[in-house]
C-alpha cells in the first residue's frame, strides 16, 4: 500500500508521496499506476517528497506518463499546501522547497482550514528567459512563437481568436506536434495565449508528459513572460486558464518572476500498487 495525499491548483492535480513510502519502488512505474485516471487514483503527476527541515523539503516530479519534469509551479504549490497542513502553517509563513530547477520559496498569504484545506501562495519562480523562435512542422508550415525557460522549457504561441486555433488547426493538434518536435531535445510544454487587455491574458496548455491540462504554474509564468516581454502586457498580469486564474508579477529581464494562486488538498489515502 502506498500512502498519498492529493491536491489541486486550479484543477491541475498532483499526488504527494513521501520518498520513504516509495522506497525500493520504480518511481516512473509507480507514477504511471497512481496517475491513471480510470485504474489508479488519477493525477497529472506525482511529487515525491522528503523533509529537509521543519519548514523545508525536497521534491522530484514525475509526470503522468512516468517521465521526469524539472518543476511544476502548480505542483510545487500543491506541496506547499500539504506541508502547511502538516505543520499548521499560518499566513506570513515561508516554506522552502528544493526542485530539480532550483530552490523555490513559497510565501503563505492565507490559509482556509474549514470546508476543505486551501492556501493562497506566492512562489518565487526564478528568473525567466525568452527569445523569439520559429518551428517548422512536418507538413512544411512554420509556427512563430517564443521559447521561454522557467526552469523547464516552454514554447508560447500568441493567437488572435477565441478557440486558440493556429492557421485553422486545433490548438491540441499543434501542441502535440510541437511538444515532441525535434527542435526540443527534451520535448517542450506548449502554451497558446490570447491577449484580452494589457492586464489580462487567457491561455490553453499542452503539457509535456500530460497533454492538454486545465492549468500550469510554469505555463502561466511562461505565458506571462512572453506577453510582457514581447506583446506590451503589464505587471501584475492576470492569467486565466480553464481551471482558474493566477497572477504574475515580473519586472522584466533579469528579475525574478512571482506567481500567486491557490492550492487545495483533496484527499488522503492509500493505494494498492503492484
Amino acid at each position: 500500500m502506498i500512502p498519498f495525499a492529493k491536491a489541486h491548483a486550479c484543477g491541475n492535480d498532483f499526488l504527494i508521496v513521501t520518498e520513504d513510502a516509495a522506497a525500493r519502488r520504480d518511481w516512473a512505474d509507480l507514477s504511471r499506476q497512481l496517475c491513471a485516471r480510470n485504474t489508479g487514483v488519477g493525477a497529472d503527476g506525482v511529487e515525491f517528497f522528503a523533509w529537509t527541515g521543519s519548514k523545508s523539503g525536497r521534491i522530484r516530479l514525475h509526470n503522468a506518463d512516468g517521465s521526469i519534469a524539472e518543476i511544476s509551479g502548480n505542483g510545487t504549490r500543491c506541496v506547499a499546501a500539504w506541508m502547511s497542513s502538516m505543520i499548521g502553517a499560518k499566513a506570513g509563513d515561508e516554506l522552502r522547497i528544493e526542485t530539480d530547477a532550483g530552490l523555490r520559496i513559497c510565501h503563505i498569504n492565507g490559509v482556509q482550514p474549514d470546508g476543505g484545506y486551501s492556501v493562497d501562495v506566492t512562489t518565487g519562480m526564478g528568473i525567466p528567459s525568452a527569445a523569439r523562435k520559429m518551428v517548422r512542422l512536418g507538413d512544411g508550415r512554420s509556427v512563430e512563437g517564443i521559447a521561454v525557460s522557467t526552469g523547464n522549457p516552454h514554447f508560447v504561441i500568441v493567437v488572435d481568436n477565441s478557440d486558440f486555433s493556429v492557421a485553422g488547426t486545433e490548438w491540441q493538434e499543434i501542441g502535440s506536434q510541437i511538444c515532441t518536435h525535434s527542435d526540443f531535445l527534451h520535448q517542450t510544454n506548449v502554451e497558446f495565449v490570447r491577449i484580452v487587455s494589457p492586464n489580462e491574458i487567457e491561455i490553453r496548455i499542452f503539457e509535456r508528459g500530460v497533454g492538454p491540462t486545465t492549468s500550469s504554474g510554469t505555463g502561466t509564468s511562461a505565458s506571462a513572460t512572453a506577453a510582457i516581454a514581447f506583446h506590451g502586457c503589464l505587471s501584475p498580469l492576470r492569467v486565466v486558464a480553464p481551471g482558474g486564474t493566477q497572477t504574475v508579477r515580473w519586472d522584466g529581464q533579469g528579475s525574478e518572476l512571482e506567481l500567486t494562486g491557490p492550492a487545495t488538498l483533496i484527499a488522503r489515502g492509500e493505494a494498492w500498487c503492484g
